[in-house]
């Protein structure tokens, strides 16, 4: 399954949900993340907060390949798509594992294929090396085999790159 996670305006939401299985809008309505570790624990892979993102830890867990489109902030990814994959944390679990001689947490769902990374906006070299690494991080904590960071200048890009 795709998934794809983006931060871009309405008039993109057509274009990006013919391009995916399942497309998550991170349009900022709905709770940042309460550290409460209840989608861990009480009631895993479901947030207790009743809003859009209640599921986002199943969606993003049945993901082979998660696409998230972001504005750059500072060599990161925007505000609104950060809250969506904070909210993720229950794709794993509480408990610690070895994987590649490094401690992770154990996947609730399994391994993944593709974490890409498509960022727009103003962007430094220092800012893509961090977006690089973090991104390279990101994919190997919640069990995906392989990632990729793409930096484009103008929208009309994204095309072939979705």
């Amino acid at each position: 399954m795709k998934v794809i996670v983006y931060d871009l305006e309405n008039q993109y939401r057509e274009f990006i949900q013919e391009r995916c299985d399942c497309a998550v809008e991170a349009d900022g309505k709905y709770a940042p993340c309460q550290g409460c570790f209840g989608c861990w624990t009480k009631h895993p892979a479901e947030c207790f907060m009743k809003d859009k993102l209640q599921q986002i830890c199943r969606v993003i867990g049945q993901a082979d390949e998660l696409v998230i489109i972001t504005k750059n902030l500072y060599g990161s990814y925007s505000t609104a798509v950060k809250t969506v994959l904070d909210r993720s944390i229950g794709t794993s679990t509480p408990f610690s594992t070895y994987r590649g001689k490094q401690m992770h947490h154990t996947l609730r769902y399994g391994k993944h294929d593709l974490w890409k990374v498509i960022v727009y906006g103003d962007i430094t070299d220092a800012e893509k090396e961090t977006f690089r690494y973090m991104a390279e991080r990101n994919a190997i904590n919640d069990g995906f085999e392989r990632s990729e960071v793409l930096f484009i200048q103008e929208m009309k890009e994204l095309e072939a790159l979705v």
